[in-house]
C-alpha cells in the first residue's frame, strides 16, 4: 500500500477499528473474510520431513492443469476457469513444490468474453501453457466454449514475453480450426504445431474422437488449415470402443515423438494414454500397457483419489520428469463438492522408453517427497487459513466473480478497508450477466469461513455468504428484512427457507459457514457481538445438495463449489 492510499484509507480504517462502520443504503459492507481448512486427513497424517508435500498440490477446483518450464529455473502452471472471471489462474514456482499464484492470464474483457455463459458449463475449457525457447515467448491456448456454442470461433492463443508482469496479448482467434482442448508443440527445428480434439465424422461408435494436428505459422500466428493430419482416433485400444479421447499433448524425447491424451471421460472411467512415433507425420502407435494413469479399477477406498486424467508432464534440470493431472477426492467413496483438483506425481519410464505414472492397481499417493526441495511455510496444500481485511486497492488473486469483472457490483474504494456489494436484481441463478458476488474456491471438505457484515436491508434486499455450485445449486446464509435465513436455492432463484431467526435492530452481524462431518454437512451460524458468542441457525445441512456424483462414463460437473459474499434484490 503506498502513502497516498494509506492516507486516503486511514479515516475509514479508524472507523472500522472503533466499530463505527457506516451502513450504506442498498449496499452490504463486509469488513473481512476468514477461511480455515480443517480436513481430517491432514490432521491425522502430518508431514514428517521438510521435503514432503501433500497431494493435491492445488486443492479445490483447479481442473485441467498444464505446466511448463523455461529452462531458466522457472515453472508455470495454469488451470481452467469456465464461467468465472478473471480467467486462467497462473502459478509460479522454482522447485515444483512451493507454488504461488501470481495472477491470472485473462484479465481484460476483450480476452474473456463470457456473456450468457454458465459458471459451470461455459467459458474457458482446458487451458494449456507453453514456452517457446526459439522466440522466448510464452503461449496459452484454450477454448472459450461459450463462443463456440454460439457458432463463433472458440479456440484462441494469448502470448507474453514476461508472464510475471501480468501482461498478456489480446486473443488470437484460430479461424477455421474446430474442436476443443487445443495444445501447442514446438519441434527442434523451430516449427510449431497445434493439436486438438475433434469429433470423428461418421464415427464407428458414440463418443469416438480424433486427435488432429495442424502446422502453425508462428510469424503470422495462423493455423495452416490444409496441413491437418489425424494422429489418433478412438483411443489406445479402439476395439474396446473407448470414449472421449481428448486433452492431447505432444512431446519429444530421445528422438521420438509422444502423444499423450486423456481417455474415458472425466468421471470414474477417466485415464491417460500414450502413443509414440519415430516421425511427427508418421503413424502413432499406442503402448500395449496403456493406460499410463488411472484409478478406475480400484473401487471405493478410504482417502482415495478418483477420476484421474488430463495430464501434462515436464522435465526438471536433473532430468527427472513430473506430471500434473486432475483428480477428485470423494468423501467415503460417495460424493465430493470440491471439484476436480490438481495432483502431482513423478513420471517413470519403462525399459523400452514409455512414460507412465501408474500401472495396474497403483494408487495416487496423498503424500510425496521431492529430494532436495524444502517445503516453505506458506504452501498451497494441506490445511491452511486465509484472512482478507480488504485494505488492498484490488482483490487478492484467489477471488473470482461470475462471468465478468463485476466492477459495477462491488467496490473496495467506496469505503476503504471494506468490500461493498450493491444489492441489484441480477441473481446468481441468471447467466445473462454478473451478480454482486465475490467468491473463492472451496478447498477443504472440513472448513470454517466467516465474514462480518454491516447491512440495513430494505424490502426484497438480501446480503450474506453463499455456497455456489452453479446457477441452480446454492446455499445462502442471508440477512433481509425478515431476519437471517438459510436459503436452499434452486433453478430460477426459487428458494426454500431451511431456518430463520429475527435480527431486530441489528445492523452488523458476523456470518459463519462450516463444512462438518468430513464434508458431508454444512453448519450455518451467526454472531451479533463480533464473534464472541455464536448462535447456530442450522446444523447438518446436507452437503450432497451441492455435490457431484460420478458414474463409470459420461460427464461430471466441471467445476467445484465456491464460497463468498453475495448481495441481491429480488
Amino acid at each position: 500500500m503506498n502513502i497516498k492510499h494509506l492516507l486516503w484509507t486511514l479515516p475509514a480504517l479508524l472507523m472500522i477499528a472503533c466499530n463505527q462502520v457506516p451502513v450504506l443504503e442498498h449496499k452490504a459492507v463486509f469488513e473481512d473474510f476468514i477461511y480455515e481448512g480443517n480436513d481430517v486427513y491432514y490432521q491425522q497424517h502430518p508431514l514428517q520431513a521438510d521435503d514432503e508435500f501433500y497431494n493435491p498440490i492445488l486443492p479445490g477446483w483447479y481442473s485441467d492443469p498444464s505446466i511448463c518450464a523455461d529452462g531458466k529455473g522457472n515453472y508455470f502452471m495454469v488451470t481452467s476457469t469456465f464461467g468465472y472471471y478473471p480467467g486462467v489462474p497462473l502459478f509460479h514456482s522454482t522447485d515444483m513444490v512451493n507454488w504461488q499464484q501470481v495472477g491470472h492470464i485473462l484479465t481484460r474483457p476483450e480476452q474473456l468474453p463470457l456473456e450468457h455463459n454458465s459458471v459451470s458449463t461455459g467459458g474457458i475449457f482446458a487451458a494449456s501453457l507453453f514456452y517457446n525457447k526459439y522466440n522466448d515467448t510464452y503461449y496459452m491456448i484454450t477454448t472459450n466454449m461459450g463462443r463456440m456454442m454460439r457458432g463463433l470461433q472458440g479456440n484462441f492463443i494469448v502470448k507474453s514475453k514476461d508472464p510475471l508482469s501480468g501482461e498478456w496479448s489480446d486473443p488470437i482467434w484460430l479461424d477455421d480450426m474446430g474442436g476443443i482442448d487445443p495444445s501447442l508443440f514446438f519441434d527442434d527445428d523451430g516449427k510449431a504445431y497445434v493439436v486438438h480434439c475433434g469429433m470423428t465424422l461418421n464415427p464407428p461408435y458414440p463418443g469416438c474422437n480424433q486427435i488432429i494436428m495442424h502446422e502453425y505459422d508462428l510469424e503470422n500466428d495462423k493455423v495452416i488449415v490444409e496441413s491437418a493430419t489425424v494422429l489418433a482416433e478412438g483411443g489406445a485400444f479402439p476395439e474396446n470402443k473407448p470414449i472421449a479421447l481428448e486433452g492431447p499433448h505432444l512431446y519429444k524425447w530421445n528422438g521420438k515423438y509422444y502423444l499423450m491424451c486423456a481417455e474415458g471421460g472425466t468421471e470414474l472411467g477417466h485415464s491417460e494414454v500414450i502413443f509414440r512415433s519415430d516421425d511427427l507425420h508418421g503413424k502413432f502407435v499406442a503402448w500395449e500397457k496403456n493406460p499410463i494413469l488411472t484409478q478406475r479399477t480400484l473401487g471405493n477406498r478410504q482417502d482415495g483419489v478418483y477420476c484421474t486424467g488430463h495430464a501434462d508432464i515436464v522435465q526438471d534440470p536433473q532430468g527427472n520428469w513430473w506430471s500434473v493431472f486432475l483428480g477428485t477426492r470423494r468423501i467415503d467413496g460417495e460424493m465430493e463438492n470440491l471439484g476436480r483438483e490438481t495432483f502431482m506425481m513423478p513420471v517413470c519410464w519403462s525399459d523400452d522408453g514409455w512414460p507412465y505414472m501408474t500401472q495396474g492397481n497403483d494408487q495416487v499417493p496423498l503424500i510425496l517427497k521431492m529430494l532436495g526441495v524444502k517445503r516453505n511455510e506458506q504452501v498451497t496444500f494441506g490445511n491452511f487459513s486465509i484472512s482478507d481485511d480488504f485494505t488492498s486497492a484490488k482483490l487478492a488473486d484467489y477471488w473470482v466473480t461470475a462471468r465478468d469483472a463485476a466492477t459495477d457490483k462491488y467496490s473496495l474504494s467506496e469505503l476503504p478497508g471494506t468490500l461493498v456489494l450493491n444489492c441489484n436484481t441480477m441473481t446468481l441463478c441468471n447467466n445473462q450477466g454478473s451478480a454482486a458476488y465475490v467468491g473463492r474456491r472451496l478447498q477443504h471438505h472440513q472448513f470454517r469461513a466467516t465474514t462480518r457484515m454491516y447491512f440495513q436491508p430494505e424490502a426484497g434486499e438480501w446480503a450474506g455468504m453463499v455456497l455456489l455450485k452453479n446457477e441452480s445449486l446454492q446455499y445462502y446464509l442471508a440477512v433481509g428484512t425478515e431476519g437471517i435465513q438459510v436459503q436452499k436455492i434452486g433453478e430460477n432463484d426459487v428458494y426454500e427457507v431451511l431456518a430463520s431467526a429475527p435480527l431486530t435492530g441489528k445492523k452488523d452481524v458476523t456470518l459463519c459457514i462450516e463444512g462438518t462431518n468430513k464434508g458431508k454437512t454444512f453448519d450455518f451460524s451467526y454472531s451479533t457481538d463480533g464473534g464472541h458468542t455464536w448462535n447456530i441457525l442450522l446444523a447438518g445441512a446436507d452437503a450432497d445438495y451441492l455435490a457431484t456424483h460420478y458414474s463409470s462414463n459420461g460427464s461430471s460437473s466441471f467445476t467445484g463449489t465456491t464460497i463468498g459474499m453475495y448481495a441481491v434484490k429480488r
